[in-house]
């Protein structure tokens, strides 16, 4: 009778590790996805960091030439 219960046992334990396999597959998948999800976010904020604002230079200067359009076509008020 040992005998016949040790080869349930085994092909007990090999259902199990069959069945086991399935989820390891999807927890590296996952797990690469998560490691490539985040070394972009770090490298975008990186990027962003780095890169110079050029729209604020931009909008100095419009701001600059709006305002003087308008004072040059203000009339002093006559009394």
């Amino acid at each position: 009778m040992s005998k016949i219960d040790e080869l349930v046992d085994l092909m007990k334990n090999k259902e199990k590790k069959e069945a086991e396999k399935p989820k390891n597959i999807l927890l590296w998948v996952l797990a690469i996805i998560g490691a490539v999800t985040a070394i972009a976010g770090i490298a975008y904020a990186v990027y962003r960091y780095f890169t110079p604002d050029y729209l604020e230079d931009f909008e100095d200067d419009f701001d600059d030439d709006f305002d003087d359009y308008f004072e040059d076509d203000e009339e002093p008020a006559k009394e």
